[in-house]
């Protein structure tokens, strides 16, 4: 039992990660479905799109949380089952691992997922809280100068590897941390298009094209001669 454990941790993990809060918590409140609207992409960001700043705010805390409870639940069981050492945080950090990949790839919705930042944060804090505090800083850092929550979410996904192999060294957490945070950037493959075209939309504001158009609109016709 002890041999399966990290892999009934993993499936665990993915089977709590598979909750797309995005789409259940949309049909709770009687929003559309969040994958039919703006980006697609069931997740925070795209459900305050709706209009339902509550939505997106509970859809946020739910991600998070269920990267959070799975690491928690697998560390608690492994060392009730007898598990010690590195064997107890391989698990924990497998039980994470599955529950990113759950949010990406989700079995109850057809597979089709989020980005998994939020789940991401959650995975980090519960397996290191000052490492996924770090990474959150780096986020709103970025987020704050900048305004693009993709930019911020790219170098909080690239920073956190780098925390944690510069501060706490190759733990079994380390190989976790990497993978998610390629997979991080694999998904946010369109929005790099866009910062680098210069039409991603910024925190708070009308996407480039959007706001072109308006300003368009709001300037004064010339008078024919």
């Amino acid at each position: 039992m002890k041999f399966a454990f990290p892999l009934l941790a993993w499936l665990a993990g993915y089977l709590i990660g598979s909750l797309s809060f995005a789409v259940i918590v949309s049909r709770i409140l009687g929003l559309a479905d969040p994958r039919s609207y703006g980006s697609g992409n069931p997740g925070a960001t795209n459900v305050l799109r709706s209009g339902s700043r509550k939505a997106a705010i509970a859809t946020l805390l739910l991600d998070a949380l269920k990267g959070v409870v799975p690491v928690l639940a697998a560390r608690w069981a492994a060392q009730r089952f007898g598990l010690t050492g590195d064997a107890v945080e391989w698990c924990a950090a497998l039980a994470g691992f599955g529950a990113f990949l759950g949010h990406l790839w989700p079995l109850y919705f057809r597979f089709k997922g989020g980005k998994g930042v939020a789940t991401a944060a959650g995975v980090l804090l519960a397996i290191n809280p000052w490492l996924g505090l770090a990474t959150l800083a780096t986020w709103v850092i970025i987020a704050v100068f900048f305004r693009y929550s993709s930019l911020a979410s790219l170098v909080s996904a690239a920073f956190a590897p780098f925390y944690q192999l510069l501060i706490w060294g190759v733990e079994p957490a380390a190989a976790v941390i990497v993978v998610m945070s390629l997979l991080l950037f694999w998904r946010h493959a369109p929005n790099i298009a866009k910062l680098l075209a210069g039409t991603e939309s910024k925190l708070g504001g009308a996407k480039p094209a959007a706001a072109a158009a308006s300003a368009k609109r709001k300037a004064p016709h010339k008078r024919a001669s």
